[in-house]
């Protein structure tokens, strides 16, 4: 392996080749090293408080509100403000940030388009500069892709407002190291984005804005709020020029909503219902407590108590402070057949019409052909406006802890657990080859949903569960059920595919992950080693 320092404290584990330089020149690299150096020891230091925080809940404690925080949740505060490029935003359009992606998501019948660094991407080294590389050109309107066939794509006037998604606070970015130690891979992509288009971004009536994922903590928040405000400083830029809206999908974070929109007021503009993670991180948070056990993934709604809860607090605490409320994924998948295709849109009708009337602000999907259905619910609910913010759900009792924590009822099936196995393997299999957003039957899945796959079984195991027939869940049950359903994997993906392909070692990964005692806290970690 090459090491490689380019004139800072970084070092490069990689020689970098001509595309690599377009993103990493000397001054972007420059005020990379600065951030790391500033805050890297402060964000170690947060992901051991996660570990602190996460032992005392597995020795029988209760995430919950927290008392000496309530001036700040009793307090008569508000956000700064929302740019006027983002107060409409409801249908947001999230993806790679893939080149053809790009084009056709800005492209989309949508207000925002959320280019993910994060969940939906593989992030190889070629990928995350690729994506780079595709903002850069989208923001500067040059932005164009020709396919094998000739066809040629190029963006339309007046495309969506573009926010780039980073990565969680835990990811490292191996490829570049301070100290001996991997990068945080969030400083990476949040450094480059705002280095290279925040000046062009603003002559465009917009700015530098950004999604921030898997946040636990206010404290987590308010770190994110200081690389905001040192960049500010740095670029001599007014405070509040860079905005963020938070994604609320971690357990411990529906608790501390008020104190992370106020130690962010400055730069955000908004909250997001992350529904998928925050279901994986109910059964993570929770998963010493047998009470709490999950059901067959496919049954945890959103029209259960708990995450009804979820949806409704959220929505109340945003508009009480002038924020956003932002509404969760559509992951279906239009289809080619007539009559699944209208039973896939009146699915997602229902389900945004639900977020649309709890009084979310905006919703997002996975694909473009879910759009028009999309925005034709929140277009009739909003009639001249442009959002809900005055929606402030005063109806509402106050939200306990005990309804956010409630059990959720359903039945553990068979045929669920062995979905559970396909589409977790499935997608591991993708995302070690490079590809973290997926088809699969139907739905677009991303590493939520096969999180929740995998810690669902986990669960199940460890408690020793039993299914709806009767059949006690033990390891050796799952490595059964994992062997039978790789030939099914074998024979739906065909011969050529499953051996050209990385099952196996997909399924060694599955089953390490879901057999072994402790339970790992993202599959993305050790997936991470087997992507190049």
């Amino acid at each position: 392996m090459t090491q490689q320092t380019v004139g800072t404290e970084l070092t490069f584990t990689q020689g970098l080749s001509a595309a690599d330089r377009l993103i990493l020149t000397d001054d972007a690299v420059e005020f990379l090293a600065e951030l790391v150096s500033k805050f890297t020891p402060q964000r170690n230091e947060l992901l051991a408080a996660r570990v602190d925080v996460q032992a005392a809940i597995d020795r029988g404690g209760l995430p919950g509100f927290i008392s000496e925080m309530a001036s700040i949740r009793e307090g008569d505060w508000k956000i700064r403000g929302i740019p006027e490029d983002l107060r409409d935003r409801r249908v947001e359009i999230t993806g790679p940030v893939e080149r053809k992606m790009v084009i056709n998501a800005l492209n989309a019948n949508v207000k925002v388009f959320m280019a993910d660094f994060e969940d939906s991407l593989a992030p190889s080294w070629d990928k995350v500069i690729d994506g780079q590389i595709n903002l850069r050109d989208a923001v500067n309107g040059t932005i164009s892709y020709t396919n094998e066939a000739g066809k040629i794509y190029q963006l339309k006037p007046d495309p969506a407002v573009l926010i780039a998604r980073v990565r969680g606070l835990h990811l490292p970015e191996k490829h570049v190291q301070w100290r001996g130690e991997a990068i945080p891979g969030g400083l990476f992509d949040f450094a480059l984005y705002f280095f290279h288009n925040y000046r062009q971004l603003l002559e465009n009536g917009s700015g530098p804005y950004f999604y921030l994922p898997k946040t636990q903590s206010w404290q987590e928040a308010a770190w994110w709020g200081e690389v905001f405000s040192f960049t500010e400083d740095r670029f001599d830029l007014p405070r509040g020029t860079i905005k963020a809206t938070l994604l609320i999908e971690t357990l411990p974070a529906v608790f501390q909503m008020d104190e992370i929109l106020y130690h962010l007021r400055d730069h955000i503009v908004g909250l997001n219902c992350g529904r998928w993670d925050y279901i994986f991180s109910y059964i993570k948070t929770l998963k010493n407590h047998a009470d709490r056990v999950l059901p067959d993934r496919q049954s945890v709604t959103m029209d259960k108590p708990f995450l009804s809860a979820y949806s409704r607090l959220l929505i109340k605490t945003c508009h009480r402070r002038g924020a956003f409320a932002m509404g969760g994924m559509a992951a279906f998948i239009p289809s080619k057949d007539a009559e699944k295709n209208a039973w896939v849109l009146d699915k997602v009708r229902a389900d945004k019409q639900l977020e649309a009337d709890n009084g979310h602000d905006g919703t997002w999907v996975a694909h473009p052909g879910l759009a028009d259905t999309v925005m034709a619910v929140f277009d009739q609910v909003l009639g001249e406006r442009r959002n809900q913010l005055e929606a402030m759900r005063e109806q509402d009792a106050p939200i306990t802890a005990e309804q956010l924590l409630e059990p959720c009822e359903g039945e553990r099936t068979e045929a669920g657990m062995r979905a559970n196995i396909r589409v977790a393997v499935q997608y591991i299999e993708a995302w070690i080859s490079g590809n973290g957003c997926v088809p699969i039957y139907g739905l677009m899945e991303d590493a939520a949903t096969a999180e929740i796959s995998r810690t669902s079984i986990w669960q199940w195991i460890h408690h020793e569960k039993s299914l709806s027939d009767g059949q006690l869940v033990t390891k050796a049950l799952f490595r059964q059920m994992l062997n039978e359903e790789m030939l099914v994997i074998r024979q739906e993906v065909g011969e050529a595919r499953f051996n050209a392909g990385r099952f196996d070692e997909a399924a060694r990964l599955m089953e390490r992950i879901t057999t072994q005692d402790e339970l790992i806290d993202f599959l993305t970690l050790p997936g991470y080693e087997l992507l190049a």
